[in-house]
């Protein structure tokens, strides 16, 4: 099987609500593009039906030549893990994640493509902080001041200069990656600046593009993970500096027999 020019990789924990809108919404966007697609749903150890729902839009996916594929974490291991196991199955020339609730629309994505395709950079990521960034629907003030403490206190704790590391819309050239995500080991919400982290440091190109955005309910990011993910800036830190980045995580996640692409 020739492989595609583009992973599409979704996490999904507890998603049964709106993955169906979500997965139509995504067939009927990539069926009217040139490029050859692939589509990864990482189900996180869900309790409800978001599995059976992905398996059963196979078909749809199908008609448009596009493989839907089902990839099932060990249990609920964390946001940060799904877009680790996601990416490291991909088999795309790009790899983009995108969260399932479509916060950063699908038909943004040419925005963070097409900078990776013309060559101008290996990493390009949403933002909802820059100048011509838009925000239909904004989130709730705590959350909006929680990301500017979040924000500042990385830039102080890693030296990136990004205005926005958390949108959950990225996208990545494969290969020149396969190492940073090797090494990654925050599966929580903290996950998305160490790999800017790990990437800037091994010299990979970082783009930050602004995005329309809009927050919608229904966010699985609870207070206690939120604080956590604050934590984890001082633990990127430490372990840069002790060298516990040096080698591969011993965590790394293995495909299952049944989550294998089909002929």
């Amino acid at each position: 099987m020739t492989s595609p020019f583009l992973s599409l990789v979704i996490p999904a924990y507890n998603e049964a609500a709106r993955i169906t809108d979500t997965l139509r919404t995504i067939a009927e966007y990539l069926g009217q593009q040139t490029d050859t697609c692939e589509v990864l749903v990482v189900d996180d150890g869900s309790q409800d039906d978001t599995a059976a729902i992905v398996t059963a839009h196979q078909p749809l996916f199908a008609q448009h030549n596009i493989q839907l594929r089902l990839i099932s974490n060990p249990g609920n291991q964390g946001k940060g893990y799904s877009i680790r196991h996601g990416f490291l199955s991909a088999q795309g020339e790009i790899v983009l994640f995108s969260d399932a609730d479509l916060s950063a629309p699908i038909t943004e994505s040419p925005k963070l493509l097409d900078p990776i395709r013309t060559g101008q950079t290996d990493v390009a990521f949403g933002s909802r902080a820059l100048k011509d960034s838009y925000i239909g629907t904004h989130q709730p003030w705590s959350r909006e001041l929680a990301g500017r403490t979040f924000n500042f206190l990385m830039r102080l704790l890693t030296g990136l200069p990004f205005a926005d590391t958390q949108c959950g819309f990225k996208a990545f050239r494969r290969l020149p990656l396969i190492p940073v995500f090797e090494r990654q080991r925050i599966f929580g919400f903290g996950f998305d600046v160490e790999i800017l982290f790990l990437a800037s440091r091994q010299g990979i190109r970082l783009c930050e593009i602004p995005i329309v955005w809009n927050d919608v309910e229904g966010s699985k990011v609870s207070l206690l993970r939120g604080l956590l993910a604050f934590w984890e800036l001082v633990v990127i830190r430490f372990r840069h500096a002790t060298g516990g980045y040096e080698k591969k995580t011993q965590n790394q996640p293995v495909l299952k027999p049944e989550t294998l692409p089909q002929d």
